[in-house]
């Protein structure tokens, strides 16, 4: 946000030409550089292979890299006058020219201190003609760039008239004014603006239906099963007028904090999940479009045919029970049981496949749970600053009753559910499926340093802002759990840490830490 070139302004001269065209350049070289190196991986992946072999025995070129890092600390000194002041003239345009430069030489040194010059010119020999379809690429990018006004002027007009011909069946007197594209009730209304058009749910949808058959395109028919990609667009954009519909719907029945709150900002993510799973079912249960024949839907049968499924159900449950409870409130979520009764669902459902893991544990598992709740607190004091908690402004508007409850779901949630459902997505499977597609055929103490890596920052990016204490919970419960690959070792030790956390909340009130 810093470095945004918005807040250069400059309209003329080189500073003018970076404001409007650097970002739309850069996005179409990420283009044009991921296809560039998908295809080629693709299409010369021996050749890939090769020259990854070669780069394993290539010392670092530690004076490159040193050079790199140089001029990167150029760069970003020169940074803070460019973004910072409101220069003009001449000397806007010169530091502007010298930033340039500096940044872009840092880009060789880097790429030259891991691969030296002579296999970047042997990578590029070796994909032939895969640099054609690479630029290609990126000229659309830049093309899809500049109609991007227009686009999202046309896509914002619709969805208002779709919007409202929605509300006309539900609401008498249905206040819209094209000019400012606001529209609502006279006593709650909304104002459409471009973000809100359905272009980038639009846009999700077309990215994943391209992913998805390029990846299932062996179980699919084509041609007809490219028809679920404009499908699968129109619905998503259909589905964000109704979503903007239900938001003055339940703002106009009494509830504006709900509608604005957790429904705006969950509908969205709901529509395209619903719309990407049938997506999924379309290309592998209709005869028509996939090639897959049905499977059975037993609890044994499921796992035996989808070996993920067990160790991922439950934890997906759980993220989609958020959704729900998060769409349905107003920064309390009253709706939190929800979490645990779904993810216990998934557990239940699955049980005989979870009766064949090793549940056992010794000392050393509490211990480590102990020991990430002080690294967890530690690092929590150490950031200062704790946001509001909407826990401690909505349990007193429960009867005691009612708190009562909501806390003890609360607790055993963060107690049994969320450690069972955790364990198994990021240790018990997450680690090996990294490192195979058939990961069961691996051992359960099988690990690699980049799938223990990967697995933990996973882990931990899923805790947002507190992502560092997660990171770091993660790798000690991937530790306990390999040193004997017992799946109760990482459980027990998660629980450990979740009950002394809750045990912190419930007796000092510290509800920032839930």
């Amino acid at each position: 946000m810093w470095l945004d070139t918005a807040t250069l302004g400059r309209t003329t001269g080189l500073t003018g030409l970076m404001g409007d065209w650097a970002p739309p350049i850069l996005r179409s070289l990420a283009a044009a550089a991921a296809i560039f190196v998908t295809l080629g991986y693709l299409k010369r992946g021996s050749s890939y292979q090769q020259i990854s072999s070669m780069l394993m025995m290539t010392p670092l070129k530690w004076p490159l890299l040193g050079g790199h890092c140089v001029l990167m600390a150029a760069f970003a000194g020169l940074s803070v006058p460019l973004f910072g002041s409101k220069l003009s003239g001449l000397s806007a345009d010169m530091l502007t020219g010298i930033w340039l430069v500096v940044g872009l030489a840092a880009i060789p040194l880097a790429v030259f201190a891991f691969m030296p010059p002579g296999l970047c010119v042997r990578l590029a020999r070796s994909t032939g003609g895969i640099w054609v379809y690479a630029l290609a690429a990126g000229a659309l990018t830049l093309l899809a760039a500049s109609l991007n006004r227009p686009l999202w002027k046309i896509s914002t007009a619709l969805t208002f008239g779709v919007v409202k011909s929605l509300l006309h069946p539900f609401i008498s007197t249905v206040f819209a004014d094209p000019a400012t594209r606001t529209i609502g009730s006279p006593s709650f209304n909304v104002q459409i603006s471009p973000a809100c058009s359905g272009l980038e749910g639009a846009g999700l949808m077309l990215i994943f239906g391209i992913l998805w058959l390029s990846f299932f395109r062996k179980e699919s028919r084509f041609p007809q099963a490219l028809l679920l990609i404009p499908a699968g667009v129109i619905v998503m954009w259909l589905l964000n007028a109704v979503r903007i519909a239900a938001l003055i719907l339940i703002g106009n029945a009494g509830a504006p904090a709900v509608a604005l709150g957790g429904f705006h900002s969950q509908a969205g993510w709901m529509a395209f999940i619903v719309v990407a799973l049938g997506f999924s079912i379309g290309v592998q249960r209709l005869p028509w479009i996939g090639t897959r024949a049905p499977q059975a839907a037993g609890p044994a049968d499921a796992a035996k045919s989808n070996p993920t499924a067990p160790y991922l159900m439950p934890f997906l449950t759980i993220l989609a029970a958020a959704m729900i409870t998060r769409a349905t409130s107003a920064g309390f979520e009253w709706l939190y049981p929800l979490r645990f009764l779904a993810a216990g669902a998934a557990l239940w459902f699955f049980r005989r496949k979870y009766a064949e893991l090793d549940w056992s544990f010794g000392w050393l598992a509490p211990l480590a749970g102990g020991f990430v709740f002080v690294i967890w607190v530690s690092l929590d004091l150490a950031a200062g600053v704790h946001p509001a908690s909407s826990i401690a402004t909505g349990l007193p508007a429960l009867t005691p009753a009612a708190r009562f409850t909501w806390l003890a779901f609360r607790t055993l949630a963060a107690v049994v559910t969320v450690p069972i459902a955790e364990e198994l997505a990021f240790r018990g499977f997450l680690i090996r499926r990294l490192m195979s597609a058939d990961f069961e055929s691996l051992s359960m103490r099988k690990f690699s340093y980049v799938s223990l890596l990967v697995s933990s920052v996973v882990f931990g990016l899923f805790h947002g802002d507190r992502w560092l204490a997660g990171t770091v919970a993660g790798l000690i419960y991937a530790l306990v759990f390999l040193r004997r690959g017992r799946i109760g070792e990482a459980v027990i030790a998660h629980a450990t840490t979740n009950a002394l956390l809750a045990g912190l909340v419930l007796f000092t009130g510290r509800w920032y830490f839930w």
